[in-house]
């Protein structure tokens, strides 16, 4: 099922509509599939704080960087 929606649109939003349409998008096309890549953005950052956080809270995983980072600055070659 569909539903109508009505938007007031300021110049910035008028502006991108007509640039979206003018890539042969209908109008409501634009419009659909920018609110679909929006929620799908808003998706993916929210997995990745997710999976920072994860990483954060790994104590382990953690460790295993400090010692990477520690490897490396002593592979680092002296100036």
């Amino acid at each position: 099922m569909t539903q109508a929606v009505s938007v007031r649109l300021d110049d910035d939003v008028r502006r991108a509509l007509h640039t979206l349409q003018a890539s042969g998008l209908s109008r409501s096309e634009a419009i659909r599939k920018s609110i679909l890549d929006a929620a799908a953005a808003l998706r993916r950052n929210q997995e990745l704080r997710a999976e920072v956080a994860e990483l954060e809270a790994d104590d382990v995983d953690r460790k295993e960087m400090r010692e990477v980072a520690s490897l490396m600055e002593s592979l680092r070659a002296e100036r």
